[in-house]
């Protein structure tokens, strides 16, 4: 992870920005190509975790195929150098323009999220004379036991397809002209760590759907298992790269697959989550009655997840590693500069006796930070500064210098 040079360079930084371990991502896309190559799977990284380009650049380089949620992550998807036909095209909501730039583009699928939009998507490739490579996205009925923001595999959801539309599906299919049907597509939430447990139950109410198809005949060629695996936010040093392993030898051996039918996934979080720090600096340490804060320069601005999830990320205290004699035990509550109650990074954090200018790390930040900041408060968005080329960090100003 970060260590003293890094940490000795970071001090002449201007703060907030995001710290990207390019090795570290290195390893885990290895891990992840490896065990593909190995169980036979396609995996498509989810761009919405975070669609720096350097990192989307580096991660089609590999092979690995794009999972988009929207038009402009499918431009920018192919901007970086995913092939159209890796790319999967998923969201409840894809507007017309959206629809017909992606089948101009040639994407390998749509993976629809109603009857509606399927009937749409076949009009448009009409339209357009072409035609068009769908999938069906169903609930699968599972609890994923995680937080209910991120619970996507119920028929409460918006998302997907549920059980009594099927027959209608399959009628709808046998009646659109310009879409070629190429599987089903599951996905029943993120940060899942119960992994062999949740992971069995899908492929266990996968399976039988799939035969439902197929016994009507409709003719399944791709079996889309979608996301989810979750990380260690506990322990990002002590477990850096997920387990890969136990989720990918699970899905292969709980799925029944047929001849010529392959197995997808669509890692996002779990890629690149640890390689990612958010790397902030304390403007204030407020001494109240019962309790002391650090008010950090970054806030919910730059990562919202704390406030909208109620998230945990491990802190640390990296200004602390170079003056080690001092006392290491102080609690704070951590806090951000935005005008809100909730921009709070940790309530009643442990960490080492902190000062003004301290340099504060949020961790395992790479996923579902950077890519969801924005500029509330009339905020400056964050840089990224990458482990491969740090001085080209911007540099502290003078009026913040000691």
């Amino acid at each position: 992870m970060l260590d003293i040079k890094n940490i000795e360079f970071f001090e002449k930084v201007e703060t907030p920005f995001w710290f990207y371990d390019m090795d570290l991502l290195r390893k885990t896309v290895k891990k992840v190509v490896s065990l593909a190559g190995q169980y036979g799977i396609d995996v498509h990284y989810a761009v919405k975790a975070n669609e720096e380009k350097r990192i989307l650049e580096y991660i089609s380089s590999a092979g690995l195929g794009a999972d988009c949620v929207s038009g402009n992550e499918v431009l920018h998807a192919r901007s970086c150098g995913f092939p159209a036909e890796k790319i999967v095209f998923a969201g409840v909501g894809k507007t017309d323009r959206e629809i017909a730039e992606a089948i101009k583009a040639g994407i390998g699928a749509f993976n629809c999220e109603s009857l509606q939009e399927i009937f749409v998507v076949n009009a448009m490739a009409a339209r357009l004379g072409t035609r068009a490579r769908v999938a069906a996205r169903i609930n699968p009925e599972v609890d994923a036991h995680t937080h209910r923001y991120i619970t996507t595999g119920t028929c409460e959801n918006k998302f997907g397809i549920s059980a009594h539309e099927f027959e209608a599906l399959i009628s709808l299919l046998g009646r659109c002209g310009n879409v070629d049907f190429t599987g089903l597509h599951f996905h029943v939430g993120s940060q899942i760590t119960d992994v062999e447990e949740v992971y069995t139950l899908v492929c266990e109410r996968v399976n039988p759907i799939v035969s439902y198809f197929e016994d009507k005949g409709v003719e399944v060629r791709n079996i889309n298992l979608g996301g989810g695996l979750g990380i260690s936010y506990e322990d990002p040093e002590g477990e850096p790269v997920a387990d890969f392993e136990t989720w990918f030898r699970t899905v292969s051996s709980k799925i029944i697959r047929r001849r010529n039918q392959s197995l997808h996934l669509e890692p996002g979080r779990s890629i690149v989550a640890q390689c990612g720090t958010l790397v902030s600096r304390v403007l204030f340490v407020k001494v109240g009655e019962t309790k002391n804060f650090l008010v950090l320069d970054a806030g919910m601005n730059d990562m919202i997840r704390p406030a909208l999830y109620g998230a945990y990320h491990r802190i640390e205290n990296l200004s602390s590693k170079l003056r080690p004699n001092l006392p290491q035990s102080q609690v704070y509550d951590v806090v951000g500069p935005v005008c809100e109650s909730s921009d709070v990074w940790g309530m009643g954090r442990l960490l080492p006796l902190s000062v003004r200018g301290d340099l504060i790390a949020i961790c395992s930040a790479g996923a579902y930070g950077q890519s969801m900041s924005n500029r509330y408060n009339l905020r400056d968005l964050a840089p990224a500064v990458y482990s491969d080329d740090m001085h080209g960090a911007r540099l502290r100003t003078e009026y913040f210098q000691d």
